[in-house]
């Protein structure tokens, strides 16, 4: 017998199979079903934080990081592999103070290294190079900002772009947006490139995984 599922289905199963988080992870969560704010969520979250736990990363950078979520995970398996830092970037103070608060109630205000700038002039003059870089600025600007990952990302390490399905939007044709070209050429020269395997995870809005080849 075949048994019809559609991706809500699919997504809700996956939740349920999720080990219980910390209580400030479900009150950012809360906040962000309230008020709309675009958070990767607790299965995208896990992922990010399986992968960052599986090479051991000890230095991660985020482009765009909301108001902590994304970083919480991050900085969850930086604390398990024995510490690190986690580069926190956003444009807006408010969003940067918001992250403070949410992230020192976990505990990780040693982890996470804050900066209230652009995200990718950011990574391209911050010394070093990094275990894991998390994407998830303007869609417009993925494919500029590849380059800048490229130098600053250590082979074996790992990159992860967020909103690889701009919400089915890549699917259309006809949708030639700034935001959806930049999805769509960044996904291309991934693919195109000797310098990365990669994969599109079909969770929430799409998630790029991508190794570094050494």
């Amino acid at each position: 017998m075949t048994i019809s599922l559609d991706f809500s289905d699919i997504q809700n199963y996956m939740l349920q199979q999720l080990p219980e988080r910390a209580d400030e992870l479900y009150t950012m969560e809360k906040e962000a079903s309230k008020t709309g704010f675009p958070i990767i969520g607790p299965i995208a979250g896990n992922i990010c934080y399986q992968m960052a736990r599986m090479i051991g990363a000890k230095n991660i950078f985020e482009l765009g990081s909301g108001y902590g979520y994304s970083t919480a995970w991050f900085a969850r398996a930086i604390h398990e592999n024995g510490g690190g830092t986690v580069h926190h970037v956003v444009w807006d103070e408010d969003l940067s103070g918001q992250a403070r608060t949410h992230l020192s109630r976990l505990g990780y205000a040693k982890i996470v290294r804050y900066h209230v700038a652009e995200a990718v002039k950011t990574l391209d003059a911050t010394p070093g190079q990094f275990d894991l870089i998390f994407n998830d600025i303007d869609k417009e600007d993925y494919p500029k900002s590849l380059p800048i990952i490229e130098q600053r990302l250590r082979p074996g390490g790992i990159l992860i772009v967020d909103n690889m399905f701009r919400g089915g939007h890549v699917l259309e044709e006809s949708d030639h947006s700034k935001a959806t070209k930049g999805v769509r050429e960044l996904t291309a020269l991934v693919n195109a490139s000797s310098k990365w395997i990669s994969s599109i995870v079909p969770i929430r809005d799409g998630l790029l995984i991508a190794y570094r080849v050494p």
